[in-house]
């Protein structure tokens, strides 16, 4: 992306996210929903990003065209289950 070019609005992502995920090659909806989630979060992690579960739960949110809380609400057991397997559980 250009230093010029408007970054596309993610739902659920703010500039500071927009720039985590940029740092991944994923600069737009199209790149995000083909990344698993869960995958760019351990990524991000990895990298030392002060990332927090709010952030995988926009992730799913943006991929799915959700908001972020009603995927925490609906979601959120299967998402730290998931985390568990990954070795990724909040402790």
């Amino acid at each position: 992306m250009s230093p010029d070019a408007k970054p596309e609005r993610l739902r659920n992502l703010g500039p500071k996210s927009q720039a985590w995920l940029a740092g991944l090659g994923i600069e737009d909806l199209a790149a995000l929903r083909r990344a698993d989630a869960f995958q760019v979060y351990a990524r991000l992690k990895a990298q030392g990003v002060p990332v927090s579960l709010n952030l995988l739960y926009a992730l799913l949110g943006a991929q799915q065209d959700r908001d972020w809380r009603e995927v925490k609400r609906e979601e959120r057991s299967a998402i730290l289950l998931r985390l568990d397997d990954m070795g990724l559980a909040p402790r």
